[in-house]
């Protein structure tokens, strides 16, 4: 289901000699790559402040970035030609890797995945958000009160990453499971396109340079300058609706969620286990609730809503239609 889109980029700063020569006995038992991973503390200031990067571990990171989904087993040639290294520089990295618990090796030798220690880091950094610690409890009330799965994302760059879930046991949901960490391309989701509200056209535009989006289906956006008119559209209403425009028998209602500073942070959701949501009798209740639960989450991070914002907008109606 999920498809993720991995980039890896960085600068490559070289170490000074004077560096080089006072590298401990410890350093010198670790991997080394090409360029050297110790820097003269003046870098910095003539870098005008900037974070300077360890191209070891610059390298190091990247290799697992590498690994997704569609590619959850990968050698080291490949590794090396995708990140532009030596192959034994690679294999430095990647035995290092292994040795730390990040990665296992799998069909001989040269052939590694992930392992245990990477899921522990990501468990460990979904349990210090606040986000899912505030926002599970309501996705648990909004899964109870429509009966139907609900789920929490943040945007990571491209893609779209499930952070906490709320999962209905109905039979009907049997075959629908989103598990936290899964990712999906955000352009073609309407997750991402509620999660890009706050983005100007300038800055949609350098996160797709391409002039042609990748398709998913025939409802995925062709262009930037489309994915802006969706960006919009869903800001403007304060929600958004798929109708089984990313994958086939799903549909869903997403809200944003906002932070003290009425950022978007997140996107809070339900799943319809068919390809469209309903009547206006059944979608309108729908769209009320996870818009209502969604500002819920938002003022518990201390967003004060203003006036003008939709989704707030949306989650008034309940009240409206009750009177």
């Amino acid at each position: 289901m999920a498809k993720e889109e991995q980039t890896g980029a960085g600068r490559k700063p070289t170490r000074p000699r004077s560096a080089a020569a006072s590298a401990s006995r410890d350093d010198a038992a670790l991997p080394q790559t090409d360029n050297a991973d110790a820097a003269d503390p003046t870098d910095e200031e003539s870098a005008g402040g900037s974070t300077y990067l360890v191209p070891g571990l610059e390298r190091g990171l990247r290799i697992l970035s590498e690994f997704s989904a569609r590619e959850p087993v990968l050698g080291a040639p490949e590794l090396s030609k995708r990140i532009g290294i030596p192959r034994t520089t690679t294999f430095r990295l990647l035995q290092t890797l292994e040795a730390l618990g990040f990665l296992e090796r799998v069909n001989g030798d040269r052939y590694f995945r992930l392992s245990v220690a990477v899921l522990r880091l990501g468990f460990e950094y979904l349990s210090s958000l606040e986000l899912t610690d505030v926002g599970t409890p309501i996705l648990e009330r909004l899964r109870d009160a429509t009966g139907l799965s609900t789920h929490l994302l943040i945007r990571d760059q491209r893609d779209v990453v499930f952070v906490a879930k709320a999962q209905t046991h109905a039979p009907m949901f049997s075959s629908v499971k989103v598990h936290v960490g899964t990712r999906l391309p955000a352009h073609a989701t309407v997750h991402g396109q509620v999660l890009m509200g706050d983005l100007s056209f300038e800055e949609l535009r350098q996160l797709y340079p391409e002039p042609q989006l990748e398709r998913f289906t025939e409802r995925t956006p062709a262009t930037v300058e489309e994915l802006y008119g969706r960006v919009r559209e869903s800001a403007a209403l304060g929600y958004a609706l798929s109708e089984a425009s990313f994958e086939r028998g799903i549909s869903v209602v997403s809200a944003p969620v906002r932070d003290q500073s009425g950022k978007i942070v997140a996107a809070l959701t339900v799943t319809i286990p068919r390809s469209d949501i309903g009547e206006a009798e059944e979608r309108d209740p729908l769209v009320i609730a996870v818009c209502q639960a969604a500002l819920e989450l938002s003022e518990r991070l201390s967003y004060c809503p203003r006036p003008d914002d939709p989704t707030a907008a949306q989650a008034r109606r309940k009240a409206v239609t009750a009177g």
